[in-house]
């Protein structure tokens, strides 16, 4: 904060300014001078002024050029000019005014009148630069809090998508899947989600809700969920019913990543033509993201080793993607996700299993 109020005197006349500035500087005011429009300039460039006492007729710029061009500055505009002028003529002040003085003083100039109006005017002054700095200052707390919050929701969302993944790896650690199974199969979906150029809200929905696709397998037992070989058909019946459990465990939520998933764990088993289970649903019927976990967790369970089965080789899982297009995938989903196939094979890399 300044210990005293600064006022800036312009006039081409040495003899005006040292007489404003003698009437000024008993009153505790720093006085900085300049002898035309263009010096004032570079003063105000390198100073900070709370009041400008300008000379309308002045060689170069004139008062009123030099009171147009401050107030259209948004570092200059909040700065009081007071115009000092011989000139009575009304239609000279309306002009004054129009260029965006904030007063006038007539020559000779009063020294009691000057005082008067520069006291008042820094007065202005004062509080504009209060009010000002404390936007200024409201903005920051304002800034710093919505950091601070962002912050926070970060933290609780990734503690939440860190609980679904824990969650869901309980599910899959019963059917000897690994943890990284969940997490490419998250990424695959979102992924392809963002191929088809579905809304973020969706993508990122996605990524979190398709986790969950198999938490109804805690409730399958381990004689069917740890077989080694082939299931029969009562197996595969129980099998079959992580499907429905998995909706049963998800359903009732508020939360939209909560309801997708939901839908994901009863329908990532049906097929585009109606021959998958649970519900025998075909084609459109079948939710869009139950379609696109369905490639995705597909192609991870063929390329991932199980004690069942070997891993086959990545080309060959994807030509298997490609062969059921349009059978057992929706053709659109399938396009997206061999359209992404770098990423694919990026979050292959990222998130390998830990054997």
């Amino acid at each position: 904060m300044k210990d005293r109020p600064t006022v800036l005197i312009v006039d081409d006349e040495i003899k005006n300014i040292e007489l404003e500035k003698g009437y000024l500087e008993s009153y505790n005011y720093e006085i900085l001078t300049a002898l035309n429009g263009e010096e004032a300039l570079k003063v105000l460039s390198t100073n900070d002024v709370d009041i400008i006492l300008l000379d309308v007729m002045m060689p170069g710029r004139n008062g009123f050029a030099v009171t147009k061009y401050l107030k259209s500055h948004e570092k200059t505009r909040l700065i009081p000019i007071i115009l000092v002028t011989a000139l009575t003529e009304k239609s000279e002040r309306v002009k004054g005014i129009e260029a965006g003085c904030d007063d006038f003083v007539s020559k000779p100039v009063d020294s009691s009148e000057l005082v008067a109006r520069v006291r008042s005017l820094v007065k202005v002054k004062a509080y504009n630069d209060h009010m000002r700095n404390y936007e200024r200052e409201l903005e920051n707390e304002v800034d710093k809090r919505t950091r601070e919050l962002n912050a926070a929701l970060k933290m609780i969302e990734e503690t939440a998508i860190e609980t679904i993944h824990r969650l869901a790896a309980a599910a899959e650690c019963r059917d000897q899947y690994t943890g990284s199974h969940i997490l490419r199969v998250s990424r695959y979906a979102e992924v392809t989600a963002r191929k088809m150029d579905l809304n973020s809200g969706f993508v990122k929905a996605i990524l979190y809700a398709a986790p969950m696709h198999d938490v109804g397998k805690m409730a399958i037992p381990d004689k069917v969920l740890m077989k080694p070989g082939k299931l029969n058909n009562k197996e595969w019946e129980v099998m079959q019913q992580h499907t429905t459990i998995g909706a049963k465990i998800l359903h009732g939520s508020d939360q939209d990543y909560m309801k997708m998933a939901e839908e994901i764990a009863l329908t990532h088993h049906e097929k585009w033509n109606g021959t998958g289970y649970p519900q025998g649903l075909a084609g459109e019927q079948i939710p869009l993201s139950g379609r696109i976990v369905a490639v995705a967790d597909v192609f991870d369970a063929l390329i991932s080793e199980r004690p069942y089965k070997p891993a086959l080789p990545i080309r060959e899982s994807f030509t298997i993607i490609k062969n059921e297009r349009g059978t057992h995938f929706d053709p659109s989903v399938v396009d997206a996700f061999i359209g992404m196939k770098q990423e694919i094979l990026s979050i292959l890399e990222q998130y390998k299993d830990n054997v």
